[in-house]
C-alpha cells in the first residue's frame, strides 16, 4: 500500500515525499480511507505508529477547500498537553505546506493576546489543550458553531489526567453533526462512554493490542534500595554508551534532585515536568531534540506522546504505578525499524507494581545481577547493617521464588507512605 492508493491530493503527497515518507502506517492505511467518507472514528493505538499524522492528512484533505471565518474555526483538536498539542501543529505545518490553511494553538502558560489576535484573522485548524479552549470560550473570544471535524487525541491520557468533563462540556458546544475522531492507547470503560454519547456510528480501528511492547525494545531490571538510586543509575548510563535517553520518575520533587545529581556527576542533564513554566518546557525538549541535552529526566505527563528520532535508551528510576505507563514509557525507543533498550531500577516495595507491569504485558522482564560501584556499595553496607545491631521486626514473607524470608526492620528500603 502506498500514500497515493488513500485518496490524498497531490498537494499533500508531495509534502509527505518531502518528508521522506512513501508507505503509511497499518493505523495510517485503515483511518485516512475512513475519515475522507466523513466516517465518525475510534483509533485505538499506541504512540509511535504514525497515529497524528493518520488524522492531519485527511483534515488537511478535507478543509483544503474552504476559508475560516474570524473566530469561528472550522476544526477542533484536543490535546491532553501543550506538549503534545505543539507536535500535532507540526505535522499541519509539515503536511499541510503546500495549503493554504491557517492554523492557531491554544495552549495554557504562554500569553492569550497572539492566540486572540490569530482567532480574530479566522483559523481553519485549532490545536488546544480544555484548560485554555473553555477560557477563551468563556471570554467569548471564540464561537464553536462551525466546527466541522472533532478530534480528541490521547483520550486516556484525558482521562488520567482529570479532563473527561471538559470534553464532555466541548462536545457537547460543537454542531452535532460534526464529525469526531477519537484516539486513545487503551479502551478503558470510561472512554467506552464518551465514544457512545459523542460519537455517531463510528469505525473502530485497532492496530496492536492494547498493552504490547515493541519487540526492538530490549528490556531489563535491576534490583536495589532507594538508597542506591542514584548510582545505580549513573553506572548503568556509563556502562550502556548511552547516545541520548529518557530518565522516568513518579514523583516531581525527585526529577529536580536526581537531575541536579547527574550533573554534579558531569552528566548533560536536564529537567522536564509539569510545574515548569510552557517556555523552559518547550526550550528544554527542543535543546533535546537538537542533540544539545543528553539526558531529559522527566515525569509521564511532560513526556507523553513526545516523539524523538533515535532514541536509544530509556530508563526507570521508578516503577511506573499505573502498568499502561510503563508501555508508554518504552516505547519512545526502538521506533522506527530502530532498537533501543529498557532498564528499570526496582526497590522490595515495588514488587506489587512489577507484577502488575509483567501481567499486563504477558512477558517477563529478565532480571540482571548487575555490578556496578552501587551494587557494591550495597554490599558493603548490608555488611556493615550486620554487624550493628539495628531494632528488628521479625516476620516471615514469601519471596518471588515462594520461598520463605525473614523481615528485618525497613532497612534501606522506606515504604511509600514514609516518602
Amino acid at each position: 500500500m502506498t500514500f497515493e492508493k488513500l485518496g490524498l491530493s497531490e498537494n499533500i503527497l508531495k509534502a509527505i515525499n518531502e518528508c521522506g515518507y512513501d508507505k503509511p502506517t497499518p493505523i495510517q492505511e485503515q483511518a485516512i480511507p475512513v475519515i475522507l467518507m466523513a466516517r465518525d472514528v475510534v483509533g485505538v493505538a499506541q504512540t509511535g505508529t504514525g497515529k497524528t499524522a493518520s488524522f492531519t492528512l485527511p483534515m488537511i484533505e478535507i478543509l483544503a477547500g474552504g476559508r475560516a471565518k474570524a473566530r469561528m474555526p472550522r476544526s477542533l483538536i484536543l490535546s491532553p498537553t501543550r506538549e503534545l498539542a505543539a507536535q500535532i501543529a507540526e505535522n499541519f505545518d509539515l503536511y499541510g505546506k503546500h495549503c493554504k490553511l491557517e492554523k492557531a494553538l491554544l495552549v495554557g502558560g504562554v500569553s492569550m493576546d497572539e492566540q486572540i489576535k490569530k482567532l480574530d484573522r479566522g483559523v481553519d485548524v485549532l490545536i488546544a489543550t480544555p484548560g485554555r479552549l473553555l477560557d477563551l470560550f468563556e471570554r467569548g473570544k471564540i464561537l464553536l458553531n462551525d466546527i466541522k471535524i472533532l478530534v480528541i487525541d490521547e483520550a486516556d491520557r484525558m482521562l488520567d489526567m482529570g479532563f473527561i468533563p471538559d470534553i464532555e462540556k466541548i462536545s457537547s458546544l460543537v454542531p452535532f453533526t460534526r464529525q469526531t475522531l477519537l484516539f486513545s492507547a487503551t479502551m478503558q470503560p470510561e472512554i467506552r462512554k464518551l465514544t457512545q454519547k459523542f460519537l455517531s456510528n463510528p469505525k473502530e480501528i485497532s492496530v496492536a493490542p492494547p498493552a504490547s511492547t515493541s519487540k526492538n525494545v530490549e528490556q531489563f531490571i535491576v534490583r536495589t534500595s532507594p538508597k542506591n538510586k542514584d548510582v545505580l543509575l549513573a553506572d548503568l548510563i556509563d556502562q550502556e554508551k548511552v547516545q541520548n535517553a529518557f530518565i522516568f520518575c513518579n514523583r516531581k520533587r525527585d526529577i529536580d534532585g536526581l537531575t541536579r545529581y547527574l550533573k554534579k556527576r558531569g552528566y548533560n542533564a536536564r529537567a522536564l515536568h509539569g510545574d515548569m513554566v510552557q517556555k523552559a518546557r518547550q526550550e528544554t525538549f527542543e535543546a533535546f531534540k537538537a542533540g544539545e541535552v543528553t539526558l531529559l529526566v522527566c515525569s509521564d505527563v511532560a513526556a507523553r506522546g513526545l516523539d524523538v528520532q533515535g532514541l536509544s535508551h530509556v530508563f526507570n528510576y521508578d516503577v511506573p504505578f499505573n502498568s499502561d505507563d510503563y508501555v508508554h514509557r518504552i516505547g519512545r525507543t526502538g521506533r522506527a525499524g530502530m532498537t533501543g533498550r529498557a532498564w528499570m531500577l526496582v526497590t522490595s516495595y515495588e514488587d506489587k507494581h512489577l507484577d502488575a507491569i509483567e501481567s499486563l504485558t504477558k512477558q517477563k522482564i529478565e532480571e540482571v545481577d548487575f555490578k556496578g560501584s552501587s551494587s557494591k556499595k550495597g554490599a558493603k553496607e548490608d555488611s556493615h547493617k550486620k554487624e550493628t545491631s539495628k531494632p528488628k521486626a521479625k516476620g516471615k514473607r514469601n519471596s518471588s521464588k515462594g520461598e520463605e524470608s525473614e523481615v528485618i526492620g525497613f532497612g534501606d528500603d522506606i515504604p511509600n507512605f514514609f516518602r
